[in-house]
């Protein structure tokens, strides 16, 4: 079977379908509100409802009057519970051969893309991505099902099979390499147990579904928990549950419960019967979990990513037209609020001037307001906090540099966090340049020599995505040769740092904003879901 990535919008916009494109997506958010928002929604733990004394309630960041549900705020206690559910179910998940698991996620690919813009419509409402970043990501879902699908089919799960042949001389006693009887040797990769699936708002569907899906395909039972305080997203992290079980996985097999980190995050770390946790969210809380597990003698697989401080830089060789475009999207595409939107620009200081004016431009061309409506780029920050932590930003700007554009907050007669796209010319030293944000708000300063650029691009914790324009190809091979990141594009017009597309760019992250070095759609991630067994037996 051959991977194809889903590519929605490009299709209906080549086929020249953008007006049902659109008609789907609004009938979808219509359908949404009338049907589907405002309930109380249960946890399901071995498969069955399960209610908290405690609630959870959460509100559409496009409008905070509009109530999307009421969820369980589930207790320490109940993520126990679902641990042991997940534990109960290992065994016969994981010893269901690896061709029946193919077989039900394949199924769960094709439930996306049978409710895909019902789940746009919900993710949108839900984190406040309009509809083309919304279409995106469930694609993305899709696209890790079937990707790792193939993966696992075309690696045979995962097993290796070899031999030693017997010798016709014999030892007395046993030593490395003595000659002996033949020996038939299976290489195995086999599933760690319980995996604890923390997800984040900004990508509750694409994100949720890869990690997910790439612990259960490969054997391993889970116990999921989206985003669930201050930054919710809880109704699309339900929807994944109501398909995965539609599609065929096994009640206890995928467990999901809503509630605080604190919790829920904590007894994953601490468990015993936890064999590994997948995590995306920031560096301080994923060093926190491994800190706490390894510190009481436990030794989880943690597969984690956490988060960038990304850099762009632009040659005076460079288009600027297109630098000026793909940094304007990769910066303030969705609020900034992606571990890979671009937050620093470093260009050359004799095309200073004539960047900026083409960036600003670009800029003001950027529509702020209400994401469910077609033709809005800018939509709402997710909370409250996101909102100080943007005054934080521009305050801290006008101190230490200049607001070259923005760092106001717009008014667009909803009731939610809406602030203008924001641009600040600072030196490196200021703190902007090396903290993660997670607001649309881009620091800039200029250069002499690509040595100085990269250099500069390279002095932060993170190293997660950069982006490169040069017309000169010694200077991409230098680039390339010498900077920090996992996820590097040259010359993208689309965007400067973001859009890692699955089965053609891994996304990994360097240093601070990763682990294992291995990335997310690509042909390494499912191994850090399994250990390696070798499997020896005489004749």
């Amino acid at each position: 079977m051959e991977f194809k990535n889903e590519f929605t919008y490009k299709r209906f916009l080549e086929e020249g379908r953008e007006e049902e494109f659109d008609s789907l997506f609004d009938g979808a958010v219509r359908k949404v509100k009338g049907e589907v928002l405002g309930k109380r929604f249960p946890n399901y733990i071995d498969g069955k409802e399960t209610y908290s004394s405690g609630e959870l309630s959460e509100y559409s960041p496009i409008d905070r009057t509009l109530l999307i549900g009421k969820f369980p705020k589930a207790t320490r206690e109940q993520a126990v519970l679902a641990i042991s559910a997940a534990a109960a179910a290992f065994e016969g998940w994981s010893q269901t051969d690896y061709k029946k698991r193919v077989e039900i996620f394949r199924h769960a690919a094709k439930i996306f893309s049978r409710e895909k813009f019902l789940l746009a419509a919900i993710l949108s409402i839900e984190n406040g991505k309009t509809r083309y970043e919304s279409i995106g990501e469930v694609d993305e879902a899709i696209d890790f099902l079937n990707y790792y699908a193939l993966d696992l089919e075309k690696n045979k799960g995962y097993l290796r099979k070899t031999k030693l042949g017997e010798s016709a001389s014999k030892v007395s006693a046993g030593f490395q390499g003595a000659p002996g009887q033949r020996e038939e040797v299976k290489i195995a990769m086999r599933p760690y147990g319980v995996f604890g699936v923390l997800a984040p708002f900004n990508f509750p569907i694409s994100i949720s579904v890869g990690m997910s899906s790439a612990a259960l395909i490969t054997g391993n039972t889970v116990v999921f928990k989206p985003s669930s305080t201050d930054n919710m997203a809880m109704l699309t992290g339900y929807k994944i549950y109501q398909i995965f079980r539609e599609a065929g996985v096994p009640d206890g097999v995928f467990n999901y419960i809503t509630g605080p980190g604190s919790e829920i995050g904590d007894e994953f770390s601490v468990n015993k019967n936890v064999g590994g946790i997948a995590f995306t969210g920031s560096k301080a809380t994923g060093i926190s979990m491994m800190m706490k597990s390894y510190s009481q003698g436990q030794q989880k697989s943690f597969v984690v990513e956490m988060g960038g401080k990304n850099p762009a830089i632009v040659m005076k060789s460079a288009n600027i037209e297109h630098a000026a475009k793909g940094i304007a999207s990769a910066a303030f595409g969705f609020a900034g609020q992606k571990c890979s939107a671009c937050s620093r620009v470093y260009v050359h200081q004799s095309i200073k001037e004539e960047f900026i004016s083409k960036l600003v431009e670009k800029m003001r061309s950027f529509r702020i307001g209400d994401p469910l409506n077609k033709g809005i780029y800018v939509g709402p920050l997710i909370s409250e906090n996101a909102l100080q932590k943007y005054h934080y930003a521009v305050n801290e700007a006008n101190k230490s540099g200049k607001i070259i554009f923005g760092g106001k907050a717009v008014d667009v007669g909803l009731k939610g966090s809406y602030v203008e796209p924001t641009l600040a010319e600072l030196d490196q030293e200021s703190k902007l340049f090396h903290e993660e944000l997670f607001v649309p708000f881009l620091c800039i300063t200029t250069f002499k020599t690509l040595d100085e650029a990269i250099s500069k691009a390279n002095d932060v914790e993170y190293g997660l995505t950069a982006g490169f324009y040069s017309a000169k190809k010694s200077e991409i091979r230098e680039f390339l040769n010498k900077i920090q990141a996992g996820v590097v594009y040259v010359n993208r017009e689309t965007s400067a740092t973001t859009g890692a597309i699955v089965g053609l760019h891994t996304f990994v992250g360097w240093k601070g904003s990763g682990l294992t070095g291995k990335g997310s759609g690509s042909r390494f991630y499912l191994q850090q879901f399994m250990r390696e067994q070798s499997e020896s037996i005489a004749k």
